[in-house]
């Protein structure tokens, strides 16, 4: 149950605005079940490790499934990351709102209201992400040291990619992932609205995701 526990509360970005966390620690539960059973030893994966991927994915695949996600919100994410990384590629740097806006040729303030509403779906594909390459991993019969030198050398990359964030987009994911705040707690915290954390984390998301694709890639 604790790894249930500690999957579900560190993907709360997926659907905490959606649903209570006992609905999702009752799916991750029933995948841990099947994880029980189909764990096999000899692959050389520990079982927490491979409990843990399994849980996350079942959770991952129950968020898809609600497809709570309104249809425009999908698309101006896919939208924003394309603008984001052909910006980036372009600049050789992490873009200002400013840039995103007149990139998409849209009002700054238009971009910053559809940024807040994104917050959800950006975690979801960066969490989306960060599960089909662990779980390729393992499927691949990597061994406990193969996993572990993955969860190092992604650590790094993670950790280099939120050096090139702004202090209040490093803050954030801070305060998120790491102190697991809620945006509205983190809103008190920097004395600004929800909306604007919503923003903040939304962009900062944009330059984790260019990296870890750069890495799976």
């Amino acid at each position: 149950m604790d790894i249930v526990r500690y999957v579900a509360e560190s993907t709360r970005g997926i659907y905490c605005k959606y649903a209570e966390m006992d609905d999702i620690v009752n799916e991750g539960v029933l995948a841990l079940i099947k994880a029980v059973e189909t764990y096999d030893l000899e692959r050389g994966v520990k079982f927490d490790t491979y409990a843990a991927i399994r849980v996350k994915g079942a959770i991952i695949d129950f968020v898809r499934k609600q497809d709570w996600i309104p249809r425009r919100i999908r698309h101006f994410g896919h939208t924003l990351d394309t603008a984001y990384n052909e910006l980036y590629a372009k600049l050789d740097r992490h873009p200002t709102n400013q840039e995103l806006a007149d990139y998409l040729e849209m009002p700054k303030e238009k971009l910053l209201r559809a940024m807040a509403d994104l917050a959800g779906a950006a975690t979801l594909s960066f969490e989306e992400l960060l599960y089909e390459d662990n779980f390729e991993d393992m499927e691949q019969g990597g061994s406990a040291a193969d996993q572990e030198m993955y969860d190092k050398e992604l650590k790094e990359v993670l950790t280099a990619a939120i050096n090139e964030l702004k202090p209040r987009e490093k803050q954030v994911i801070s305060l998120y992932y790491y102190e697991r705040l809620k945006f509205g707690d983190i809103a008190k915290v920097l004395n600004v609205s929800e909306s604007r954390i919503c923003q903040i984390h939304s962009k900062a998301m944009l330059l984790l995701k260019r990296k870890l694709k750069e890495y799976i890639d």
